[in-house]
């Protein structure tokens, strides 16, 4: 198949995350079983126009907000008629292609925005698009859709797609699982990570205000903050934990290689995550993987990729009090810690982009 893909961000984009990471490795298994894939994404400072990676073709166009039109445009006056198949992924906003494509075309969607209107856009646009998101849901609610976990189903049958449109497929993750539990050496000192991007949906202040309260449980427990600041948010959240009582205990990183972040996730002892929400949360599964177990809030997205009291802990209240009861619950059991640890291994083990993409192909075929 020839099969063109818009979506607003590639994987060199510096505001890329986990569903880029998912795009790319699927395209890159298309391109290996003869399939052509052409992205057509936003641009981003400095980047190349037109780029070929893995042997799939990334086309960079506009920015972050003009990428939606000038992706029309570019399709009217180039590649119209050329694919077999068209993804509109709606990662914040969708490029309506049904309105303009002939082509076959279905929706791929990790999340839906929702609350995260409010915490990563100022006003008045958080509200208008808070207010705009069920009707643009409302007007595709005919398309096929992939999605990536059963809260982002339940959200999409709430808006009016048909639950029989909507098909999910398994997450994967770019790390390979440890090989044997006993190998990791854990810090000496009892450790927290959050991991990801410092940015409002995130809520990495709750981490460090849980962090702060387990501490008065747990007097060695450390925490290690990894993940690039964003906007005003990010800045005050490193004010923050510079006016923490505890700062000696606590280490910001900034954003760290693929090495130091496998590194991170093996010695670390417990992953924390309290976004908005999540498509998935892949930042769960690749712990989970290096035999580091979670605690996560109860939104979407996490409440899919944490079993609760098998593979880690989902918290009663999205508050940091809770979150920091849960922290020492496991910290002061190494029996129940330990039998978190290896159910989320095994789990781990099991999401792979092996099997992420023989669904996918399966579902983009049906």
């Amino acid at each position: 198949m020839k099969i063109l893909w818009l979506t607003w961000k590639d994987r060199k984009n510096p505001l890329a995350g986990g569903a880029e990471v998912v795009n790319e490795e699927l395209a890159k298994r298309l391109v290996k079983d003869g399939h052509e894939v052409v992205f057509l994404v936003g641009g981003f400072k400095n980047c190349e126009k037109e780029e070929i990676i893995d042997g799939y073709k990334i086309i960079r166009l506009g920015n972050r907000w003009s990428v939606y039109w000038q992706a029309h445009r570019y399709y009217r006056k180039n590649l119209t008629g050329w694919a077999d198949l068209v993804i509109d992924e709606i990662n914040t906003v969708p490029f309506f292609v049904k309105f303009y494509a002939k082509e076959k075309n279905i929706l791929f969607v990790h999340q839906l925005c929702r609350e995260i209107w409010f915490y990563q856009m100022f006003f008045p646009l958080n509200l208008i698009g808070y207010i705009l998101e069920p009707i643009y849901l409302w007007l595709l609610r005919d398309r096929k859709v992939i999605t990536v976990s059963q809260s982002t189903k339940n959200d999409l049958i709430r808006f009016g797609f048909k639950k029989e449109n909507i098909n999910i497929i398994s997450e994967g993750i770019e790390i390979e699982p440890v090989d044997n539990l006993n190998e990791i050496i854990k810090f000496e000192k009892p450790t927290i990570l959050a991991f990801g991007a410092i940015k409002a949906m995130k809520r990495t202040h709750h981490i460090i205000r849980a962090f702060e309260m387990a501490k008065n449980d747990i007097n060695n427990l450390q925490l290690v903050v990894a993940g690039a600041v964003e906007g005003q948010y990010g800045k005050k959240v490193l004010k923050m934990i510079e006016k923490s009582k505890y700062k000696d205990s606590i280490n910001y990183l900034g954003k760290v290689s693929k090495e130091k972040k496998i590194e991170l996730m093996q010695r670390s002892h417990i992953v924390a995550v309290t976004s908005v929400k999540e498509g998935w949360g892949l930042v769960v599964t690749e712990a989970n993987s290096q035999g580091t177990p979670a605690v996560v809030y109860n939104v979407d997205g996490l409440r899919d990729a944490v079993k609760n009291n098998i593979t880690g802990l989902i918290c009663d209240k999205n508050t940091p009090k809770n979150l920091a009861e849960k922290m020492v619950a496991i910290l002061k059991n190494s029996e129940f810690y330990k039998t978190l640890q290896e159910n989320g291994w095994e789990w781990g083990k099991e999401i792979d982009f092996k099997e992420s993409y023989k669904q996918f192909i399966s579902k983009i075929n049906g």
